[in-house]
């Protein structure tokens, strides 16, 4: 089971969109992943609390209260962690965030799952060459919440879409800059731009 939510205008962070990447490397499971910037108790916010507790009462009963206890605050356990705890953000843009971390399993049980539908603020598919989804921009995204049971329990998320909804500030080394640099003679500049 899984709880699907759609989340409105976040930040993007960490983007894997196109090309599914291995987490270690030669493990043979590829995924596509994002993370997603929210701030604390708007409506995103909200619904992937509620999603975390419905699907922790479902998924393990009368243990849910105690495993959440143990899984929060933990990445390798957890997928909703605070952006900056104790105070010290990581990396550009989480402080006074929480973080969504999402991947897309390439091979699944159910077989190969099909790439994930990014698509442009009109709904028209994007290309990995168009920019934009970048890590910075704010997006909207598909989202679902499930609890994984096993020898590696957790409370887990995935993505199946991602649209880019507008620009925001580009966090470190997320998309190209050319100022500072001259265009050469004879050189068309809108080659560059």
């Amino acid at each position: 089971m899984s709880t699907d939510i759609m989340l409105k205008d976040v930040r993007l962070s960490f983007p894997r969109l196109w090309t599914p990447a291995e987490y270690e490397a030669g493990d043979g499971k590829p995924r596509w992943s994002a993370t997603f910037l929210i701030v604390p108790g708007s409506t995103n916010d909200k619904a992937i609390r509620a999603a975390i507790q419905a699907e922790a009462a479902e998924t393990f009963k009368d243990k849910a209260k105690g495993l959440l206890a143990q899984f929060t605050g933990n990445s390798q356990k957890f997928c909703y962690l605070d952006g900056a705890p104790g105070g010290e953000p990581k990396y550009d843009g989480y402080e006074g965030h929480w973080a969504l971390t999402t991947h897309r399993q390439k091979n699944s049980k159910a077989g190969v799952q099909p790439a994930p539908l990014i698509i442009d603020a009109n709904k028209a598919p994007l290309a990995e060459d168009a920019g934009k989804p970048y890590a910075g921009c704010y997006v909207n995204a598909k989202v679902s919440i499930y609890a994984q049971t096993g020898e590696n329990p957790g409370i887990r998320a995935s993505f199946s879409a991602v649209q880019f909804w507008r620009d925001g500030d580009a966090f470190s080394g997320s998309t190209p800059n050319t100022d500072g640099f001259d265009v050469a003679a004879g050189s068309d500049a809108d080659d560059f731009q």
